[in-house]
């Protein structure tokens, strides 16, 4: 009995030597942890920022890419540095920025990895990763910045930033972390979520020194990061550079479309800025500079000024009094006295001299018959039941909200209703009628558009009555696929029919208001038109074109908002005429190219003429 029981106790101490000894075996040989301890060796956790998707043009040229950076982290219970002079030399801060920097990331915490410094540059990272070994608790993650490679665009690509508090508490997916970058407007931060990827993970062995020593685990715990999609846009960029060239030193904007797909060759904004400005380090230094600007220069007035439409708007006073069947495109009304200012002499007109000629008073008898339709005895009350109705058909041509363009900020614009003028005139409720609101029937009074609704406008006559959701990307591309993006078609009115005449009318136009515009082999249909300034001392309201070409198969529909240049017929026509031709053609003739001068010396700003 006494010896089962000795043999008992000698087997579990064998037993539990055992255990000890294939635990020393796999803690010694096996398991290398004690090894990196021993070695001083650090696992980082290195977060791998995908590359961000890059964006071309219709063409498949490039217009933004990505640049590598680099931003030092720190883990400052580890943090050894010896000489901080040194330091900052190396690294062109000062010690008081290191002070700050530092005590940043202590705060933060003293074991967990955090940026010392930000977005240093690919040149400045090969002359200091040679010095890397002098210190410890120190190491690189690399990451990109974005690029561009034209000075254009700056305000339709838009620019990406760090994000803020107020974005980390509002990101209900937990995508972003502190110290990430997204898109902060424009193209950048609509397609945010296709263009920034997927982010991954890798585990790097770092030294006491802050170098790389290789994987962890030959990286069988990493996660690869996914690359973001990229865009292809619809801008020609040959001729946006064009368009931006022909713009510099005003004020104003240009939209070109290709009518029959709704997409935007072209969107100039001016006054803007280089978007290079807005990207890497440079970001803090210009941001504030470029946001205090008082020409407006993050502004995009393309989407985001409102303007009266003017003379141009008296194509869609037809349009929807031909729709209503009030008047008929050829039926000949007379105009025999003014009850507006105007440069059209007296007589008959139909639509296609109306526009022709821009007769105001032709047009105040079209509005008029078309609110004014005797729906009711009380001549308040039908006028009031009349504008909502042409209200309703302005609408459907694209004015008073958004057309949904593919970046944020677009703006509706202004169309009034019977709405709008009871709670103008509250006091007069119910008793305005069309003598109160008649200034709407040639563009003016309280109508508000933006540029890229009226080169819309010329779109859906181009098209004879449709246009396609207005938009700059027309594709994705992944992988090497292209991914083509689908938008909707909007149709304006009941029929086509009554359409040659208001191209008519617009052709003539053109040869007769904007002689400057005319390309000979190169029919354009157009209209002029002045946008009142609404400022008071200054000289000049905004000139103002649409247009398509050719007008009979019609490649490209455009809109040009000069401000304070006066009449639509100078700096817009001839700003329009030299994008059409350079478009359609390819290059300007030289005995065209005068125009060119004339708007870059900006001639236009003299002897300037009123308007027909």
């Amino acid at each position: 009995m006494l010896e089962n029981r000795r043999l008992v106790i000698q087997g579990l101490f064998i037993f539990v030597g055992l255990i000890f000894l294939i635990k020393l075996f796999a803690l010694q040989v096996v398991d290398k942890t004690y090894q990196l301890k021993a070695d001083r060796n650090i696992i980082h956790t290195i977060t791998e920022y995908p590359f961000r998707g890059l964006m071309y043009d219709r063409e498949k040229r490039l217009i933004v890419y990505n640049e590598p950076i680099y931003d030092l982290m720190v883990v400052p219970r580890d943090l050894y540095i010896g000489d901080t002079a040194e330091f900052c030399q190396l690294f062109d801060i000062t010690e008081e920025q290191f002070r700050t920097n530092l005590q940043k990331a202590k705060e933060y915490s003293g074991v967990k990895p955090s940026a010392l410094l930000k977005k240093i540059p690919h040149e400045k990272y090969a002359q200091i990763q040679d010095h890397m070994y002098k210190y410890s608790g120190l190491y690189v993650n690399p990451r990109t910045v974005r690029r561009y490679t034209k000075p254009i665009l700056a305000t339709q690509v838009g620019y990406i930033g760090e994000v803020s508090q107020r974005d980390l508490d509002r990101d209900t997916t937990n995508y972003y972390k502190s110290g990430d970058y997204k898109g902060l407007t424009g193209l950048e931060q609509y397609y945010e979520k296709a263009l920034r990827g997927e982010r991954g993970e890798s585990r790097k062995l770092v030294n006491v020194n802050g170098i790389e020593k290789g994987s962890y685990k030959n990286g069988e715990l990493d996660i690869p990061s996914v690359p973001g999609k990229n865009l292809i846009t619809t801008i020609d960029l040959k001729l946006q550079s064009y368009a931006e060239k022909l713009m510099a030193g005003k004020r104003g904007s240009l939209v070109a479309i290709e009518p029959s797909t709704g997409e935007i060759l072209a969107m100039v904004s001016v006054p803007s800025y280089d978007p290079n400005q807005l990207s890497g380090k440079n970001f803090g230094k210009y941001f504030e500079q470029i946001k205090n600007d008082t020409t407006g220069p993050l502004l995009n007035r393309a989407i985001q000024a409102k303007y009266p439409p003017g003379s141009i708007f008296k194509t869609v006073q037809a349009l929807i009094a031909l729709d209503e069947g009030v008047i008929k495109p050829n039926e000949p009304i007379i105009v025999d006295r003014l009850r507006l200012g105007d440069h059209a002499p007296l007589g008959p007109y139909d639509v296609a001299r109306g526009i022709e000629f821009s007769s105001n008073n032709y047009f105040w008898e079209v509005m008029r018959r078309t609110v004014n339709q005797n729906v009711s005895s009380s001549k308040f009350t039908d006028t009031h039941i009349g504008l909502d109705k042409w209200a309703e058909a302005v609408r459907r041509f694209g004015f008073g909200s958004p057309l949904g363009l593919d970046i944020p900020g677009e703006i509706g614009g202004t169309v009034p209703d019977a709405e709008f003028y009871h709670k103008k005139y509250p006091r007069e409720k119910g008793s305005w009628a069309y003598s109160t609101i008649y200034s709407l029937s040639i563009g003016q009074g309280e109508l508000e558009v933006t540029p890229l609704q009226v080169a819309n406008l010329a779109a859906i006559i181009a098209n004879r009555g449709y246009y396609v959701t207005p938009h700059l990307v027309k594709a994705y591309e992944e992988n090497g696929e292209i991914t083509e993006l689908e938008y909707e078609k909007h149709y304006t009115g009941r029929g086509d029919e009554y359409y040659p005449a208001i191209v008519e009318g617009m052709v003539r136009a053109v040869k007769k208001t904007a002689g400057r515009a005319v390309i000979p082999d190169i029919p354009i249909a157009g209209k002029t038109g002045t946008a009142e300034n609404g400022v008071k001392n200054e000289s000049l309201d905004h000139s103002v074109f649409m247009a398509f070409a050719p007008a009979d198969n019609p490649k490209i529909a455009i809109a040009v908002y000069t401000e304070n240049a006066g009449w639509g017929g100078g700096a817009s026509a001839v700003t329009a005429s030299l994008v059409i031709e350079k478009y359609l053609r390819g290059y300007i003739k030289e005995t065209w190219a005068k125009r060119e001068d004339y708007i870059l010396n900006k001639k236009y700003l003299i002897g300037l003429q009123q308007e027909n």
